[in-house]
């Protein structure tokens, strides 16, 4: 019998991926770890075979390849990794032979897994099927607006029934928006989404205001439309307010992380060069000499507050002007919250 594939993305199940490193870098499921079986340099040199002479010859190189010393060391990987998750399934990239042989290799160990029927070609279709029916299914979405700096995502992570997609993306949403690690593969981000989606239960569903790209993670075609009909919640704050939220947020955070202050400075001179056309020369310039007084005196509420006043700002009350008629409500943060906890316990759809 098929596995629910549903319900194993649901379940948070471990994953042994047994693709190269190569595949795995370009995407796979939530809760799967690499440990292949073949090497990128391996799978080509199986791969050029199979090409070259067919697979009878491409199975035969591929064995020669995983044998004595080199299958006991990566048949103990699997072994200890069964060992600490011991609902792990497997899965190659159509569920054929590579998860087939690994699977054999573990039986005759004393080891019984299951693999993943169709391998992470099933997962990756039924994630794509997820995203594709979301938009159209009968749940009420909302969307939390407001300034930079004004506290949405920390407002929208205390709601049980929303998917945090700058979460997901670990990219902020905005210029200055890049975290120090790096975002997901495009293929893992819309993987994870998914598999957010499918836990999801509640009858609502929120989502904070978003561009179509979340750095270079790009919000699916149909989920960003329905954003963009959906009722809207704005929540406002003080300028001051939102200042002292960036410093904390986007300097003092990392810098306490341990992110070096020069590699900081870098980062946001460089954010700061991209924004020049809307800012215009003498605004970049400007900007420009407070950050720099602000990363040798340690006050960078000056050009924080430059960013604010002379970009984000008007960008963000041109935009709003366009949304004004999905605006359902207004107000600060304690007003949202108990507005969102009301809805989060009348889970009657409007």
């Amino acid at each position: 019998m098929s596995p629910d594939l549903g319900a194993l993305l649901r379940a948070d199940t471990p994953f042994i991926d047994l693709r190269s490193p190569g595949e795995f870098a370009a995407g796979a499921v939530p809760c799967a770890v690499n440990l292949p079986l073949l090497t990128d340099v391996e799978r080509a040199r199986v791969g050029k075979t199979y090409k070259d002479a067919g697979q009878g010859a491409a199975i035969r190189l591929g064995h020669s390849l995983v044998e004595g010393k080199t299958k006991a060391e990566r048949l103990s990987r699997w072994q200890d990794f069964i060992t600490g998750h011991p609902q792990a399934w497997l899965y190659c990239w159509r569920g054929g032979l590579r998860s087939e042989t690994v699977q054999t290799w573990l039986a005759e160990s004393g080891i019984h897994i299951p693999r993943v029927a169709g391998g992470f070609k099933a997962l990756r279709h039924h994630c794509l099927e997820t995203l594709a029916r979301a938009p159209e299914a009968q749940r009420e979405w909302l969307v939390l607006g407001g300034k930079t700096g004004s506290g949405k995502t920390q407002l929208l992570q205390t709601i049980s029934w929303s998917i945090d997609l700058e979460g997901l993306a670990n990219h902020r949403g905005s210029a200055f928006g890049a975290r120090t690690t790096e975002q997901p593969a495009p293929i893992g981000f819309e993987n994870a989404l998914a598999v957010a989606y499918i836990k999801h239960q509640h009858p609502r569903l929120l989502l904070e205001d978003e561009s179509r790209l979340i750095g270079r993670m790009a919000i699916p075609p149909a989920w960003h439309a329905r954003m963009q009909r959906s009722p809207l919640l704005i929540l406002e704050v003080d300028k001051a307010i939102r200042c002292a939220n960036i410093c904390r947020e986007y300097i003092d955070e990392p810098l306490a992380a341990g992110t070096a202050a020069s590699a900081l400075f870098d980062h946001y001179h460089r954010a700061i060069d991209k924004i020049r056309r809307r800012l215009g020369g003498q605004r970049t310039s400007a900007i420009h000499q407070e950050l720099r007084r602000g990363f040798e005196t340690g006050a960078h509420e000056a050009w924080v507050m430059r960013l604010l006043e002379w970009y984000y700002d008007p960008m963000y009350d041109y935009q709003l002007g366009k949304k004004r008629t999905r605006v359902i409500a207004e107000g600060d943060r304690q007003d949202l919250a108990v507005l969102l906890e009301e809805l989060g316990t009348n889970s009657a759809c409007s």
